[in-house]
Formats: C-alpha cells, sequence, structure tokens
C-alpha cells in the first residue's frame, strides 16, 4: 500500500456497528464486561480507547512500524520515552533540538540521575566519541529546529548498533511522509503530531513508533501506568488530519522552496536555512535522506538585534506571530524568546540561536502572498 493510500485506509475500518465511514469518537471513560475479566477487547478509556486505536495503528502504518502510542502531547511521548531508562544511564542528543526536548532532558530527568550529552551531530564521529558504558539511548532530530540541519540517520544507527544502544528519531519536521527513520534502522520515532499529523492548529496530541514488541511492551505499560493519553475527540481530529497529510504537506514544500529563494536573494538577510537550497551544508544528505526538503524555514537577519527581528515578526500580515508549525497557515517565530527561550543563551548561541535569527513555518496559501508578504516586512 502506498503512501496516499496508507493515509486514508491503513488501520481504519468502516465502524462494524453502524457502517460509518470516519471512526466514531468513542467518548466513554469505562466498558461494561459480561463477567469479571470478560470483555471486548476494552476495559478501561486510559488504558484503551477504541478511536485512539485506530489512529495509533493508522500512524504506524505511515512510519512503517508495527506499533504506535498515542499521547497527550508531543512532550508526554518524550516524557514515556525517558522512561525507559535508569539513573545513570546516559543519553546522547544533538545540541541543536527543539527548547522542550532541552528542558524535560536538563531541568527534569537530570534531576533524577539521567546524564545527557549534547553535540554537533553534523560529524557522527562526534557522537561515537561520546559512548560510554553506560549510554543507552542516542536522541535525533533531523531536520533540526530551529538551525535546519540534516543529521545523517544511518550513520548514527550503525554506530548505536556496535554498541547495542537505541536510537530514537524526533521526525516531526520531516513527517512519514518525507522520511521514515524506522526503515533506516532507528528504534523508535517520536511526533509532536499537534503539527503536521493533525495539520490544522486544533490539536494536541503526540506519537511514537516502533518495531520492536518488547520494546512496544514496556511503553504500553508506561503510557497505561502514568496516564498521559489523549482523549478521543482529538484522536478523530488527528485521523480527519491525517488524510490530506501527503496533499498539505507537498504544498507547503513547493512554498518553501520558493520562500527559501526568495530570502536568499535579500540583502537585507544574512543567511538562509532551507535543506533544499543547494547552498546548505547538508543538502545531498536532504536529497539522499528525505524525499522531499519540509517547510521549515529559519534566516538571520544582517542586523543582528531584538529590535530589527521584532520589526520583521510584527511586520507580517499573512505569517501570524506564533508558537507552533505544521498548521495549513504560514506561522512565523522567534526561536530565542518563544519556542527555545529555556535554553541558556551561551548554548543557543553556539547552535547559531540568535536574537537576529526567525524561523518560519510555510502554510499552503499562494506562494506570492506569502512572499510579498516577507518582502514588506523586510522593508
Amino acid at each position: 500500500m502506498k503512501f496516499a493510500t496508507k493515509v486514508i485506509h491503513a488501520g481504519i475500518e468502516p465502524d462494524p456497528s453502524t457502517g460509518a465511514i470516519m471512526t466514531p469518537i468513542f467518548q466513554t471513560s469505562t466498558y461494561v464486561q459480561s463477567a469479571p475479566g470478560e470483555h471486548k477487547g476494552y476495559e478501561y478509556a486510559r488504558t484503551q480507547n477504541p478511536t485512539r486505536t485506530v489512529l495509533e495503528k493508522n500512524i504506524a502504518a505511515l512510519e512503517n512500524g508495527t506499533h504506535g502510542l498515542c499521547f497527550g502531547s508531543g512532550m508526554a511521548a518524550t516524557d514515556a520515552i525517558m522512561k525507559l531508562f535508569n539513573p545513570t544511564d546516559e543519553i546522547i542528543s544533538c545540541n541543536d533540538l527543539y527548547g522542550g526536548s532541552y528542558r524535560i532532558f536538563t531541568k527534569m530527568y537530570a534531576r533524577y540521575g539521567l546524564k545527557f550529552n549534547f553535540t554537533d551531530m553534523n560529524d557522527a564521529a562526534n557522537v561515537a566519541a561520546l559512548i560510554t558504558p553506560n549510554t543507552k539511548l542516542i536522541w535525533i532530530e533531523t531536520p533540526t529546529n530551529p538551525m535546519l540541519n540534516v543529521v545523517d540517520i544511518k550513520a548514527i544507527v550503525d554506530i548505536a548498533k556496535k554498541h547495542n544502544i537505541l536510537v530514537c528519531v524526533d521526525n516531526t519536521f520531516a513527517t512519514p511522509y518525507l522520511q521514515r527513520p524506522l526503515d533506516m534502522g532507528a528504534d523508535i520515532v517520536c511526533h509532536s503530531a499537534t503539527k503536521y499529523l493533525a495539520g490544522h492548529s486544533d490539536v494536541i496530541l503526540g506519537a511514537i513508533v516502533v518495531k520492536d514488541k518488547a520494546l512496544a511492551d514496556q511503553l504500553y505499560f508506561i503510557q497505561n501506568c502514568s496516564g498521559a493519553i489523549p482523549g478521543p475527540q482529538d484522536c478523530f481530529l488527528t485521523l480527519r488530519g491525517i488524510k490530506t497529510l501527503h496533499l498539505r504537506v507537498d504544498r507547503a514544500c513547493e512554498n518553501a522552496a520558493k520562500i527559501a529563494e526568495f530570502l536568499l536573494s535579500s540583502d537585507k538577510i544574512k543567511s538562509v536555512h532551507y535543506p533544499g537550497l543547494a547552498t546548505h551544508k547538508n543538502h545531498e544528505l536532504a536529497k539522499k535522506q528525505m524525499d522531499k526538503f519540509g517547510a521549515m524555514v529559519s534566516f538571520t537577519l544582517k542586523e543582528d538585534s531584538m529590535e530589527a527581528a521584532t520589526k520583521v515578526l510584527i511586520g507580517t500580515k499573512l505569517f501570524s506571530l506564533a508558537e507552533s508549525l505544521g498548521g495549513v497557515e504560514s506561522l512565523i517565530g522567534h526561536p530565542a524568546t518563544m519556542t527555545h527561550a529555556s535554553i541558556p543563551i551561551e548554548e543557543r548561541r553556539k547552535t547559531g540561536v540568535l536574537d537576529s535569527l526567525i524561523r518560519l513555518s510555510v502554510g499552503i496559501e499562494d506562494v506570492d502572498d506569502l512572499i510579498e508578504d516577507l518582502k514588506i516586512a523586510l522593508n
């Protein structure tokens, strides 16, 4: 089954009781049993919900995995993965990553004895140099947020397998439409499904996909134990959003490529970060690893100041100044004060997150209107 068919049909069957083509919203907290321990596969809605089950099967199929789990947010999914590990275990992560991931690693799980090492994953040798007998996980984000670096998943996996280390890839930016890390040997894929999967800025939801049953069983235990699950309405909306994932991402990628080229030609801008540009340092890797280059673009202004950035950020009309990404509408954001504010300033600046860095989530509007909007704001 090809991807465009999977988004419509994988894991989804008409409702057996009514024939409804859309998966019903099973808004219930519990399920009646005919006798103690005798039920129809569902006991309590924290443990299982039929709407959630369909979504989990659908997302697993999109990632070419066998087991999917959904959570109340992308951070709840990250939290569940961290609960796989024990005090003194070590985790290697890229140094250019979402601020919320950095925050939960350093402010929460470091307190409980996990050790985190952050490194530039543009060179896989940097990862190899940090491995110790206690290393249990390598956490990859690719393309990275917000600098749009592309990490060589296969190269990292090859290193990890030599040491029996798990590899997790945050695939939020690329989506399973553009990149499938499990096919490259990763053990875990996670998503903030809030973003491209749901796609309409109306849901908060997270997801994990794996192939290994033993690993899946550990995660299912954590999911049920901790209870950070999404409600059936959010699962329904995400299922609905996924049906147009390929169409939305195609259009957004086309728009992003044209916007990146426009930004590259502007005399107001110092650098443009987009894997689809031939000038991007990871362009050849992105061509090999991804089917398209995504719809996230970031750029730095020639004038590195908060004042200059603010003029652009409040000067757009179609690009809305807001957190998040991956919706049908275009968003503009300021990583240093928004998504990455929890990362210490000296660490941010090492990776290029300057006051003049602006991040775009390019939507599906008419690209000429979007370019004109940016042109006015830049001038």
